[in-house]
């Protein structure tokens, strides 16, 4: 598409906040720079595995408490396996023209590190060139929840393991729904009534939007009965070969996106330039606007969603299923020639361990990977947990098929946000789709 640097940007965003803020990434750079090493002079002589991820902070002083829970897991490899995990880091400053996929790009091409952070386009890319080992092998991979192993295989090969799953949901603001005496909507056509009624009560935006995340109405829209209709591999298999077109599966989402814009329920010109939460969250935090859309660590975070003022529900987005949470999720890969291929799979098999995800799910408060794994969550994630706990929900990014789609998709819905018609912007699904099977 003509959107290559957007679109780069765009993905790089949003699987940053898809990845729950695993780590913070910023915009990019040229050098090289070993951030947090771990190797004393002690330890010269311990076997040393290089990770290659992004561990900025949003602000400097600011504690990361995802990083502090993941340097717990790499602890606990550590001292198993008497190894040294080296952090090798993505900053801003040494990076100024490149943003993070890029430069994970080139050092994976040139097989400098051992572990990658990956966010999904990156792996899907990587994956392809068969430039990542297959971890299907690894003892965690049993305790894996399904909808990990179908996010993250590519021809058949286990690429990437996360140690979170992300979901995201709309943030509804209960008092205001109450006083209109509306029930959470579950359907497209609900939400659209919901908003409606805010809109002639003097509500100016019901639906607070930025650049984002409105695709997560998209592919809640668009892939509710391909993930859970019974027939998720054949669907996708007739999208991959071209039998089905994914404009097809997008078109009455699209639909949808257009008349919340024309009848006002989201501001697309504010939405166009809006930062995720920056650019919404005053207004849904002072109950100007009811309803945004978020990912699960929002609600437990202080400095987002976390302590409102009023009584807040997280619920899944509108479909002709229900509510339907949007899961994504950030993963671990290994180099398929890495240096210290064998060294870095062990680290990561107990890095995605029961014992050593149970610890990061506590810490972060999150959806764990595993299966055998389960947390609390506040009141607030009970409804969105739930539907997960059924097993229903659709994936924003998912490397078996051709089309990325997390970053594509924002890409297109930003088109849309900018005056694009919904045909122009299935014409552009339809020549993603056609590359793809040109093998572009």
């Amino acid at each position: 598409m003509k959107h290559i640097r957007n679109k780069k940007t765009c993905i790089l965003a949003a699987a940053v906040l898809t990845g729950a803020m695993i780590f913070t990434l910023t915009a990019c750079g040229r050098q090289e720079k070993a951030g947090r090493n771990l190797i004393t002079s002690e330890e010269e002589e311990k076997s040393v595995v290089n990770l290659f991820s992004p561990m900025e902070k949003i602000e400097p002083d600011a504690e990361n408490v995802a990083r502090t829970a993941s340097e717990l897991t790499v602890a606990m490899a550590e001292e198993r396996l008497g190894v040294s995990v080296a952090y090798i880091t993505y900053t801003a400053e040494d990076y100024q023209e490149k943003t993070y996929d890029e430069v994970l790009l080139e050092r994976a091409q040139h097989n400098l590190d051992d572990i990658y952070l990956l966010n999904p386009d990156t792996l899907r890319a990587l994956g392809e060139e068969g430039l990542l080992a297959d971890m299907s092998g690894l003892s965690c991979v049993e305790n894996l929840r399904d909808v990990v192993k179908t996010a993250n295989t590519v021809d058949g090969k286990l690429i990437g393991i996360p140690q979170e799953v992300v979901a995201y949901g709309l943030f509804i603001n209960q008092d205001m729904f109450d006083a209109y005496h509306l029930q959470l909507p579950e359907t497209p056509e609900e939400f659209l009534e919901c908003c409606r009624v805010f809109k002639e009560n003097g509500i100016e935006t019901p639906v607070g939007a930025n650049r984002w995340w409105l695709e997560t109405f998209v592919f809640a829209q668009a892939y509710g009965d391909l993930y859970n209709g019974g027939n998720t591999e054949a669907e996708i298999a007739a999208l991959n070969s071209g039998e089905s077109k994914y404009s097809d599966y997008m078109r009455p989402a699209f639909e949808f996106l257009q008349e919340m814009i024309d009848c006002g329920y989201i501001d697309a010109q504010k939405a166009y330039v809006s930062e995720a939460i920056e650019g919404e969250g005053e207004d849904f935090l002072t109950q100007k606007t009811p309803i945004v859309m978020a990912y699960w660590g929002a609600a437990n975070s202080e400095t987002a969603y976390g302590d409102p003022d009023f009584p807040m529900v997280v619920i899944g987005f509108p479909s002709s299923r229900g509510q339907m949470p949007v899961i994504s999720m950030t993963g671990f890969g290994v180099g398929a020639d890495a240096v210290n291929r064998e060294d870095a799979m062990q680290v990561l098999d107990i890095m995605l361990s029961d014992e050593a995800l149970q610890m990061y799910a506590e810490t972060n408060q999150v959806i764990s990977p595993s299966k055998n794994v389960e947390v609390d969550c506040i009141p607030a994630l009970q409804p969105l947990n739930d539907r997960i706990s059924e097993n229903v929900y659709v994936l924003g990014a998912n490397a078996s098929m051709k089309v990325e789609q997390w970053g594509n998709t924002c890409v297109i819905v930003r088109d849309l946000l900018g005056g694009a018609t919904v045909d122009e912007c299935m014409e552009a699904f339809d020549k993603l789709q056609e590359e793809s099977l040109q093998g572009k």
